[in-house]
């Protein structure tokens, strides 16, 4: 069904609508940002105090000395007060609508009563002070409320704005008992007459900051929360994909579009669950899930500790590459000294399982080393990182010949050879099997095995 039109100009003006029921990661997202923003308003208008006590300690007075009252001294003093608990409550996150609403009046209300009070001050008539470039501060306290991403708070310091200013001209016009209006702007300009239009104006001004700041608040809330379930998104969805994989994404700033890939040399490790089939049978699914999750849990740090990137989980196995997602310069040492230390992690593990009676499972582990390529595959609405070639292939073959060879983890000689070459130190470990026939090699291959 066509959007109407109205809910289309509303989405332009306002930008994109949320639902109705907000996820819990954006109301944690909008209750932080309101904190935060309430303490660094307060910062600011104690910044506004101390530069306006400064500013008016230091310089010379304007007025003369015989005037009844200074009341910039009360007003900053009384509006510090204010802050200072305004302050504490934020601190607390205990600022509730209504506290929030005296605020803002209370804000408006300094700041007009002050300008009032210059007439009394310099001792004019009461138009005086409609002239005082003191009000375009109300445009701060307007804007500030901006900071909280509340459209309604900054509707509301608007209208009390306007409400102020209009108070304050219909006095001017009424102080003397006769109405001081002209309509020459020079005339209002060289004397204490009032001009309507002028002060029509001021209000024009404040009424058209306070409706874009409003729009703008809205725009921004509603992007914020957007932004902030999307990431919460995001990040759940990277947990999906390896580190390095997720890392890759976030930095490319770009589309991926299927085919898109680079070669590098590589190591490939496969794991697999000796098995694996007659024990989920017997297991049942919840079972075999947990049989699954002890597996994964005792091997994948191994290989992410020694830099393996987890391709897939491939059902009862796993494929890991080293130096696919990010290059590196010791891609085979580190794939074999992961071999290696995950042999014991295993046997730990199996014995655990016997202790508590549990069925005790086989894992064959193989390493290959070649050149692979990592890339996009799949159709453009359904995307994975993948990596392949003679490795991967080769790697899931030698993985299938650990049971006919007695061994549970073997490697090319080839990758032994070059993780010697990158520093690896542990060739003791292994043992040599030359000319294995690998089930769907082409030729004989000579391996190395662990135990």
């Amino acid at each position: 069904m066509p959007t109407p039109l109205r809910a289309r100009l509303a989405d332009l003006v306002f930008g994109q609508r949320l639902p109705a029921a907000l996820p819990a990661v954006a109301q944690r997202a909008i209750i932080a940002d309101r904190r935060a923003s309430e303490i660094l308003v307060c910062v600011m208008q104690f910044g506004a105090i101390a530069f306006f006590g400064t500013f008016y300690a230091l310089t010379p007075k304007a007025f003369p000395a015989s005037v009844p009252f200074e009341p910039v001294p009360w007003a900053l003093a009384a509006y510090f007060v204010f802050t200072a608990l305004r302050f504490w409550l934020a601190l607390r996150d205990r600022l509730g609508p209504v506290f929030l609403s005296l605020s803002i009046l209370v804000d408006i209300t300094v700041l007009m009563v002050t300008i009032w009070s210059f007439h009394l001050q310099y001792q004019q008539p009461a138009a005086f002070y409609l002239k005082a470039p003191t009000l375009l501060y109300v445009f701060i306290l307007i804007a500030m409320r901006t900071l909280r991403l509340e459209a309604a708070y900054v509707v509301l310091a608007g209208v009390a704005a306007m409400v102020g200013w209009s108070t304050l001209v219909i006095y001017a016009v009424m102080a003397d008992g006769k109405m001081e209006i002209t309509r020459s702007f020079v005339e209002y300009m060289m004397s204490f007459k009032i001009l309507i239009g002028a002060e029509v104006d001021k209000l024009v001004s404040i009424a058209s900051v306070t409706g874009v700041l409003a729009i703008g608040a809205i725009r921004a809330r509603r992007l914020m929360i957007r932004s902030a379930v999307e990431a919460h998104a995001a990040a759940e969805l990277s947990r999906f994909l390896a580190p390095e994989v997720a890392g890759e994404i976030r930095r490319a700033g770009q589309d991926f579009r299927p085919g898109d890939a680079v070669t590098r040399e590589a190591a490939v490790m496969m794991l697999d669950l000796r098995g694996f089939t007659s024990h989920a049978a017997r297991l049942g699914p919840r079972g075999t899930m947990a049989l699954l999750a002890e597996f994964h849990a005792c091997v994948v740090p191994i290989l992410q500790r020694h830099g393996g990137s987890i391709d897939k989980y491939l059902g009862d196995g796993i494929m890991a590459t080293f130096g696919a997602t990010e290059p590196s310069e010791t891609y085979a040492a580190d794939a074999i000294a992961a071999l290696l230390d995950l042999q014991p992690a295993i046997a730990r593990w199996r014995d655990d399982r016997a202790a508590a009676g549990a069925p005790i499972v086989g894992v064959g582990a193989a390493v290959t080393v070649g050149e692979v390529l990592f890339g996009v595959t799949g159709e453009a609405t359904r995307l994975e990182f993948t990596v392949i070639g003679t490795a991967v292939n080769l790697a899931a073959k030698i993985e299938k010949h650990c049971k006919p060879s007695g061994h549970p983890a073997l490697a090319s000689v080839e990758a032994l050879d070059r993780a010697i070459s990158q520093g690896f130190d542990g060739a003791a470990a292994f043992q040599t099997l030359p000319g294995q026939s690998v089930l769907g090699a082409d030729a004989p291959i000579d391996l190395v095995a662990i135990g």
